[in-house]
């Protein structure tokens, strides 16, 4: 059966090539930081890389001054049969194996570089590389960059800070086990890595530490007391290290001869010779690879839950943006006509009071069209020298006999025109209501969310036809205003006459001298009866507008708004159809990304199921 460190290896490849991993800022929940992992720390010079080299018997890591490792190096340990090649394999570079290790060191600093460039700058992005040999145990260690103080040339200011808070949102999460490593011949009490494994795991419950550098201690002096916890104490028992020398190194010492002198080493010293069965770094790998797999096979009843959790999350979420479009004509222009009708049906509810908005077409009714009838300026229209000089321009060079009856018509016909501006006024106010409640539909309207360019189509069809019915609409009012100054009610005047006739001899319609028809009284009279007609017919277009409005603007938005938009769709090719399915490249991007992590969740939640039944 495969080891439980092999499963969480694969799901950590799989999670990293999606964006998932740790120290990243993901966008959806993380199945990584789920994920037990062994994180590397120290700082600069602290031989943090040497230790790796000596866990994998091979010399393969970037090597110089200054902050060589720049990204997270996610390094997978599996374990072949005795006998067989080994060789390594990187993330990036899929069904490449490299035999030569020089060469892994080389792509280590070209992939670096791809994605920090050359001027030393850091990305928490990590590689993936695999080693497969027979001199390993399984293990997963993630080398993170060396923990530094100062900046080097051509790196920013803040470069200390950036590194401590990348390797800071490794070894916080509570699933990490942290390997701190530190030299011997520094004082423990200023190590950078101490310092930091004591900030995010106070309690020590995750914490190693791993002593370098035992032989390169001043002669006379010994690391026993770090070691056996009296100065330093931590939950678990330090582990010492003798690295390869920086001699060794230039010579290329075979890691496998280095791997023996350290043996060797603590065998035949007599300082640590009574604990070098638990010192080097065979010990440590062999140490890590059953405590990691012992933490899996812990953490795994807590992982399965996050993992329906974040299952359950994604599928609801890739309903809301919707599945791929299918890519026949018939399909598109059935998905296209859809959504036009789940528009239609939320622009109606907008309408008729399931949603805001209608009731702003009411208030233009209620109140912005009487109220602009009542501020028209009848009062300077009919005042006493207006109406002097209509009446008296009206009767040309005869005097009227009886009632000036052109001098009326004149009155009457000039205040109607008046109304032509609040007639014009509703019927753009509701117009503007409308196309504002079109906006508002399309918004509203999920199934287009994703298509802006169907929205933005759909969105002119439908001001084309509220622009067409305002057209009608405007005929209808100024010819309803038009209507009432071509024909007079005949019975107000009438029922004027007999009211006059009865209650005085001196009546507007009717003087009985020349001297009362040419005075000021008559002239109020005519002001006052022209008023009250004018009233009359403002009562009147108040109710009459209005429907009209409603009948040419408002019914036909609602029977009528995409009649012609639906004739265009049926005759256009599938092309075209699929330039209006053109979705928004993030929300494309978001749902491609949604659905490979659901694949990804699944697969995942289906291996540890089955490592758990066979465990």
């Amino acid at each position: 059966m495969e080891s439980l460190i092999g499963l969480v290896n694969r799901i950590q490849r799989a999670c990293t090539a999606l964006g998932d991993y740790g120290g990243g800022n993901n966008a959806l929940s993380s199945l990584w930081e789920a994920l037990p992992s062994v994180a590397v720390v120290g700082g600069q010079s602290s031989g943090k890389s040497s230790v790796l080299e000596s866990i994998v018997g091979r010399d393969f890591l970037p090597r110089g001054s200054g902050i060589v490792t720049r990204r997270p190096l996610v390094l997978q340990l599996l374990k072949t049969e005795h006998g067989t090649d080994e060789y390594a394999e990187f993330l990036h570079l899929t069904n490449k194996r490299f035999t030569n290790f020089s060469l892994v060191r080389k792509e280590i600093q070209d992939e670096t570089d791809r994605i920090t460039g050359k001027n030393k700058q850091i990305s928490p992005v990590p590689i993936h590389l695999s080693i497969f040999s027979p001199n390993v145990v399984d293990l997963t260690l993630i080398d993170l960059p060396g923990l530094t103080k100062v900046a080097v040339e051509g790196q920013p200011e803040t470069i200390a800070e950036d590194i401590e808070s990348m390797v800071r949102s490794y070894v916080a999460k509570p699933n990490c086990l942290i390997l701190a490593i530190s030299p011997a011949n520094q004082d423990i009490a200023t190590s950078d890595a101490i310092k930091l494994a004591k900030e995010v795991d106070p309690t020590g419950d995750r914490t190693f530490g791993v002593l370098t550098k035992l032989d390169l201690m001043d002669k006379g002096t010994n690391a026993l007391d770090v070691i056996e916890g009296r100065s330093y104490r931590m939950q678990y028992p330090w582990v010492g290290i003798v690295n390869r020398s920086q001699a060794d190194i230039n010579k290329n010492v075979d890691m496998m001869v280095a791997r023996r002198k350290e043996r060797e080493y603590f065998e035949t010293s007599p300082d640590y010779g009574h604990l070098a069965n638990k010192m080097g770094s065979e010990y440590l790998a062999k140490m890590l690879s059953k405590l990691l797999e012992s933490v899996i096979r812990a953490r795994i009843p807590n992982i399965i839950p996050l993992i329906n959790r974040s299952i359950e999350e994604l599928e609801r979420e890739l309903d809301q943006l919707g599945r791929p479009i299918a890519i026949d004509a018939g399909a598109k222009l059935y998905n296209i006509l859809g959504m036009c009708r789940a528009f239609e049906k939320i622009f109606k509810e907008h309408l008729d009071g399931g949603r805001p908005g209608g009731a702003r077409i009411y208030g233009i009714f209620d109140y912005q069209l009487p109220g602009a009838i009542r501020k028209l300026p009848f009062d300077r229209h009919l005042s006493l020298e207006s109406v002097k000089r209509i009446v008296s321009q009206s009767d040309g060079y005869q005097p009227h006999l009886i009632a000036p009856e052109m001098g009326y018509r004149r009155l009457i016909e000039g205040s109607l025109h008046l109304f032509r501006g609040p007639a014009e006024a509703s019927v753009n106010a509701v117009h503007s209501v409308l196309k504002e409640l079109v906006r508002k539909s399309i918004a509203e309207t999920e199934e287009l969310k994703r298509f802006p360019s169907l929205q933005t189509e759909l969105a002119a069809a439908a001001n084309s036809s509220l622009e067409k019915f305002r057209e009608e609409s405007m005929k209808s009012v100024l010819r309803l205003v038009d209507m009432e100054a071509s024909y007079l009610t005949v019975d107000f005047f009438r029922k004027l006459h007999v009211m006059d006739t009865q209650g005085s001899q001196n009546t507007s319609l009717s003087l009985p001298t020349t001297v009362e028809q040419n005075g000021e009284k008559q002239f109020r009279t005519i002001a006052s009866n022209v008023a009250g007609y004018i009233k009359m017919v403002a009562d009147t277009l108040a109710n009459t507008i209005p429907k009209a409005v409603v009948h040419c603007q408002v019914r036909q938005a609602k029977l009528a708004l995409l009649n012609y938009f639906y004739t265009q769709m049926s005759q256009r090719q599938g092309k075209h159809l699929g330039q209006l399915l053109d979705e928004n490249p993030a929300l494309m991007e978001r749902r491609l990304l949604c659905a490979k992590r659901l694949e990804l969740y699944k697969k995942a939640r289906d291996e540890i199921d089955a490592a758990v039944w066979l465990g």
